[in-house]
């Protein structure tokens, strides 16, 4: 069970039940979330309505014991919020960006383009995980640092991929959001190291992932501390085969019946090909999607890694004018 404490409860009254629990070797968490203390119980014995000081407890819920805390019975909703930005409330957000950070003067170009046509995040991989050890792996660190730079000196945030346990605080130092690829989903070990970590997390769904998998994840780094997740559907591998993967667009009302975590569609893995990547931004905005990620480069067809789905400046202007002309019909803005 889940027990909600009322507002303003005297933190004693929440230590006799962590403590009764702890007696009576039963296993719980306690979280504080929205102003209130919210403590998971997990038994099937309903001792709390037998303790004298249980008034203080106005809700008790009842949860399933694989998916919990990216429950909706957990909290209504979650938006992650970035100074006037919001992610998870009806603000549509555009993270956008080269697949790889591939120099200072790449980035600084590619961060000024995404300034002027209004998007708000500014991707970039320094650590890639490409499916051949001798393709372009990333230019690590030094990538980091001038996507940072490169995003401050454009008033924009960023965002980039961890891939290994051992850099989860050298990443998250440089980024405002860490990125976890759809190959790291089921990573556990890193995904426990980021719940402990104080920067929201991006995830994306696996390649062949169930929404069930996707949720199961996401429980492992909430479960660890860290309730800033962000979900992102990037296609999933079927038997078609003309495009990259297939864009589960049904995944974004589906999720937002299932969980309280925003999520945000990536076109660009989805579907492979630069030209479908518009229709699929705004296929995104009229599911109800919270914000897409797209690539792009000041000179597509010579980016080191993803060219093919890269899209050029001039589509990516035109791409977010027709979003900000959708976004009132479907209550958003941008």
């Amino acid at each position: 069970m889940i027990c909600v404490f009322e507002k303003n409860v005297d933190e004693r009254e929440v230590e006799k039940l962590t403590l009764r629990c702890q007696q009576e070797g039963i296993p719980h968490h306690l979280f504080y979330l929205g102003g209130q203390y919210r403590l998971l119980i997990q038994t099937e014995i309903d001792f709390v309505a037998n303790w004298p000081e249980s008034d203080v407890v106005i809700e008790m819920l009842p949860y399933t014991q694989k998916r919990v805390l990216t429950n909706c019975q957990f909290q209504p909703h979650t938006v992650v919020k970035f100074g006037d930005l919001e992610i998870g409330s009806n603000q549509f957000c555009v993270i956008a960006g080269p697949c790889s950070v591939e120099s200072s003067q790449q980035i600084f170009s590619i961060a000024s383009m995404v300034k002027q046509f209004g998007g708000k995040i500014l991707r970039g991989g320094a650590f890639k995980p490409r499916t051949s050890p001798y393709d372009f792996q990333g230019s690590g660190q030094q990538g980091l640092i001038d996507l940072k730079h490169a995003a401050d000196a454009h008033g924009l945030l960023c965002i980039s991929e961890v891939m290994d346990t051992r850099d989860v605080d050298m990443v998250a130092s440089h980024v405002d959001i860490v990125q976890v690829g759809a190959r790291n989903m089921q990573n556990f070990c890193l995904l426990k190291e980021l719940g402990k970590i104080n920067k929201p997390i991006l995830l994306k769904r696996g390649l062949s992932a169930t929404y069930e998998d996707w949720l199961s994840s996401a429980e492992y780094i909430l479960s660890h501390g860290n309730f800033e997740v962000i979900l992102c559907e990037r296609g999933i591998r079927t038997f078609e085969n003309y495009s990259r993967n297939t864009l589960d667009i049904s995944a974004v009302p589906i999720l937002q019946q299932l969980t309280h975590l925003p999520i945000m569609v990536d076109p660009s893995h989805a579907v492979g090909m630069r030209e479908f990547v518009p229709s699929l931004a705004y296929s995104a905005m009229a599911a109800g999607a919270h914000g897409i990620m797209v690539e792009v480069h000041t000179h597509p067809e010579l980016s080191i890694s993803d060219a093919r789905q890269t899209i050029a400046p001039e589509t990516f202007a035109e791409m977010m004018q027709k979003l900000k002309s959708m976004a009132p019909i479907f209550e958003k803005h941008m």
